[in-house]
């Protein structure tokens, strides 16, 4: 058992995160700051699924809130820190970059300095698919260079990374950063296309498929990521000392994605049969009449793929929930949610 933090608890990793932790018996401070980008009522929905548990304690803060952070930790003395609360969604980046500064740099920096002061065990974060940019190379591997950000939410994702290498060696802080390739599921976010598409079409609005349909996407399916997380979170990167006797930085970074592609033209077809199949569409949904192709969209990019080789190597896993499995669960919760 051990006392566990968890930011961005209300999110939509980081809630299904703290609830496996508490069945799992382990003592979970969440904080969000619950914030307006998305539908608050599923943030709430979130919290209110956690808080029928008695080791579960919830804060509301903004880790950009140095003061706020240090007191969680001078309260709760975490052993193991798993930092999910961030500022997403690229095509937002564009629109607001502050709010990303404000989250993913000041906020990031609050927190591993906390692990500083109040030593923990591991430190995990979030990073994301975004930082391999438009690479050609497929699949992505961490072995690959990730210098040419095509947002600015690559770009603090990208740093985190960076600031979390440094602190591994200057102070020793046993750090993994997890690169998330397109994560969904029920109770997911709306911003992301497949939220997004179910209630454009539930209004008989037109979908935009962007790149005229020639996107792909290494879909991963939440539990599959919540597995990873949990794996990981239990095997630190190992602390030990170089040839000039110093101590090597104890710091990783993993993929964690489906390392299967898939074409958005299917993927959306998919989507329809299981949004039938559940009841949020009618059956004789004309779908072709509410579908438009369109160019591509600034800060995307045209395919997602995960290399995951390194994460099977070290902790013998890797994601295998379908895509019509995944999104017949969120079709599902979505007829229930909205009913």
């Amino acid at each position: 058992m051990k006392n566990i933090l968890v930011t961005g608890a209300a999110g939509f990793i980081g809630a299904f995160l703290a609830k496996r932790l508490l069945e799992c018996g382990d003592n979970v401070v969440g904080a969000d700051n619950v914030n307006d980008y998305y539908d608050v009522r599923i943030k709430r929905a979130r919290l209110k699924m956690l808080s029928k548990y008695d080791n579960f304690t919830f804060k509301e803060i903004n880790i950009a809130d140095k003061t706020a952070v240090d007191e969680i930790f001078e309260e709760y003395r975490p052993e193991i820190v798993v930092n999910l609360a961030a500022q997403a969604g690229v095509r937002y980046s564009i629109e607001n970059p502050q709010v990303y500064i404000e989250s993913n740099i000041i906020g990031f920096f609050n927190i591993l300095e906390a692990c500083r002061r109040y030593p923990v065990e591991h430190l995990v974060y979030a990073s994301s698919s975004s930082v391999y940019g438009a690479n050609k190379k497929v699949p992505f591997s961490t072995e690959d260079k990730v210098d040419n950000p095509v947002s600015l939410y690559a770009a603090t994702k990208k740093s985190n990374e960076l600031m979390a290498h440094c602190y591994s060696k200057l102070y020793n802080i046993p750090s993994t950063g997890l690169r998330f390739f397109t994560v969904y599921g029920p109770m997911g976010r709306p911003d992301m296309a497949y939220f997004g598409f179910t209630d454009k079409l539930r209004r008989g609005e037109t979908i935009k498929i962007f790149n005229y349909g020639n996107c792909k996407r290494d879909f991963t399916y939440v539990d599959d990521i919540v597995e990873g997380v949990m794996r990981v979170m239990a095997k630190p990167p190992e602390k030990k000392n170089g040839e000039d006797g110093l101590p090597l930085p104890p710091y990783a970074v993993y993929n964690i994605g489906n390392s299967n592609p898939e074409n958005l033209l299917e993927f959306v077809d998919i989507l329809r049969q299981e949004l039938i199949r559940a009841g949020v569409l009618p059956s004789d949904y004309d779908f072709e009449a509410h579908k438009e192709l369109v160019p591509m969209q600034p800060g995307d990019v045209p395919v997602t793929y995960a290399d995951t080789s390194a994460l099977e190597r070290d902790f013998g896993y890797k994601p295998s929930t379908t895509l019509r499995e995944g999104l017949r669960s969120f079709a599902e919760w979505y007829a229930e949610f909205y009913k």
